[in-house]
């Protein structure tokens, strides 16, 4: 079975790459420098030193796998590509109709989604609602609390 596309921004991509690196070059010498310390203890049967390192070391290369295939199937969304349509990259502000509160978020993968740093998922429910439509329109979301309408203001 084909493994599911990520879209990332070229930003998330290079934040990935970071995170993969760090892990590999600095994390996994930590980790390893953890282990040789809790062997040195002696008697690895009763030693919780070297359970707890064997299980980070086993954490930590299981989080390097998860990067790695993240990135392998990753796909770089271009935003200068835009066409005025609200796609993943795009910045979009948007007014609730109802509250007339207008605030702005960015449209990212769902691997990048960040709602307290107004990145929103594209995936998530507001967010697609807001793909392929344009400034003025006017898109309802199914919320918890009921259908709430927004209108698109702007695109970038």
């Amino acid at each position: 079975m084909a493994e599911k596309k990520i879209m990332l921004t070229q930003d998330g991509y290079d934040k990935l790459v970071e995170k993969l690196d760090y892990m590999k070059s600095v994390r996994r010498i930590e980790v390893s420098e953890r282990l040789k310390a809790a062997i040195a203890l002696g008697d690895l049967s009763e030693n919780s030193e070297y359970d707890d390192a064997k299980n980070e070391q086993g954490r930590l290369e299981s989080e390097i796998s998860e990067l790695e295939a993240k990135l392998r199937n990753s796909e770089i969304i271009h935003t200068a590509e835009s066409t005025g349509n609200v796609m993943i990259g795009s910045t979009v502000t948007v007014r609730d109709v109802e509250l007339d509160e207008i605030e702005t978020y960015m449209i990212v993968g769902s691997t990048e989604a960040d709602p307290d740093n107004n990145k929103i998922s594209d995936e998530s429910p507001l967010g697609v609602a807001l793909l392929n439509n344009t400034a003025g329109a006017t898109v309802q979301v199914n919320a918890p609390a009921g259908i709430i309408e927004f209108e698109i203001l702007d695109v970038k």
